[in-house]
């Protein structure tokens, strides 16, 4: 039977003939080539793809003992690998250990000068990062910390708008020459250590959460920026960024910012780098397959009671996995009705698997043949 090309394929195809202007015996070869080819990546009706994905993913996974971790860029920034990152993913973790950006940038802003003035705009700033020294007056009950000009001028920041930046409560924020005051409008010597530490701590500039900042290189020699810490939504509405390519490890972020197609294709990247990187080889079709059956109804559920396993449409098979006794009770609640159309449950019953001949039943007369003489 004739095998039809996907028309994605066959544009490609076309696009490669008339860069290569091939002629059309030869491109007739070449279809002929991909034609097989894609026969040999599709699959027959009823064929058992999940257990093959499942076998072919966590087989490797059980090599993962080495290098949990990696420093991206030449700071240091310490980003989760291995099996560590596998679980974040599959788990469909809300928050990542180590969340992480890679911000490109726009043709223009393509200088060290101009990457470094981006990454210093995106890194939080706090108090304790422009303070020379500090000392606690027990007489007074106030903390005053010297100000260093040289990493405010860095930070673009003026004296006199500390006090408007820095938002503590039942605190008052002062300027004396080159010196920050605080003090509390109640004053309480318990509490005057704890005052110190809310300060250093407080919030100058930046994008909250985003501690570090390190410009790079990439492959192609482009200048790119590794931050550890994640805010997608903001970074996207800043100048010089490339937003058609700058993204997240935090894939819940993907899905807010980006919608469920990001976060499906976020899900396969991200898991097949991870993968990769530990100098595995797993195809794919078999992370896509994960990816789709994560996000298929417009959310990221993880492989799990709550997640993929126990929202499937058979009683048996979700009360095979765990949590046996609730969800036959509830089914039993529910007058729900199973209608054994997996593996799982006819496992359990001891019946034909519906999987590859257990799919059909076939029927023929089948006529009687005379003996030779």
């Amino acid at each position: 039977m004739e095998i039809e090309l996907p028309f994605k394929i066959l544009d490609a195809i076309e696009k490669y003939v008339s860069e290569n202007k091939l002629s059309d015996s030869d491109k007739s070869n070449l279809i002929e080539k991909a034609r097989g080819i894609y026969l040999k990546s599709t699959y027959d009706s009823q064929e058992p793809l999940g257990i093959v994905a499942a076998q072919s993913l966590s087989e490797p996974t059980t090599q993962m003992t080495m290098r949990t971790y990696h420093f991206a860029g030449t700071a240091g920034i310490q980003v989760t690998l291995g099996l560590p990152r596998l679980l974040e993913i599959f788990d469909a973790r809300k928050e990542p250990k180590t969340p992480t950006m890679t911000i490109y940038l726009l043709p223009e802003y393509q200088t060290e000068e101009k990457a470094r003035q981006i990454a210093e705009r995106i890194r939080e700033s706090k108090v304790k990062d422009i303070i020379a020294s500090d000392t606690i007056n027990l007489t007074d009950l106030e903390i005053r910390c010297k100000l260093s000009v040289k990493d405010m001028k860095d930070l673009d920041l003026e004296i006199g708008t500390l006090p408007k930046k820095i938002k503590l409560r039942n605190v008052d924020i002062k300027v004396d020459g080159n010196e920050l005051v605080a003090t509390y409008k109640k004053p309480d010597i318990k509490d005057i250590f704890r005052l110190k530490f809310k300060l250093l701590e407080s919030y100058l500039t930046g994008i909250k959460g985003v501690s570090q900042t390190v410009v790079d290189r990439n492959n192609k020699g482009e200048l790119r920026i590794n931050t550890l810490g994640s805010d997608l939504k903001k970074v996207l509405k800043m100048e010089g960024i490339d937003t058609t390519r700058t993204t997240s490890n935090n894939i819940f972020e993907i899905l807010d910012v980006l919608g469920v197609e990001a976060a499906r294709n976020a899900i396969i990247e991200q898991a097949m780098y991870t993968i990769e990187e530990q100098g595995l080889g797993v195809n794919v079709r078999y992370v896509m397959l994960l990816a789709d059956l994560m996000t298929v109804d417009g959310l990221i559920r993880p492989i799990g009671r709550y997640g993929v396993v126990g929202h499937k449409p058979s009683t048996l098979a979700r009360a095979a996995f765990e949590e046996t006794k609730k969800h036959l009770t509830r089914a039993a609640v529910k007058g729900e009705v199973d209608y054994l159309n997996g593996v799982i449950e006819n496992v359990m019953i001891n019946e034909l698997v519906p999987v590859g001949t257990g799919s059909y039943e076939l029927i023929g007369k089948i006529p009687d043949k005379k003996p030779k003489d």
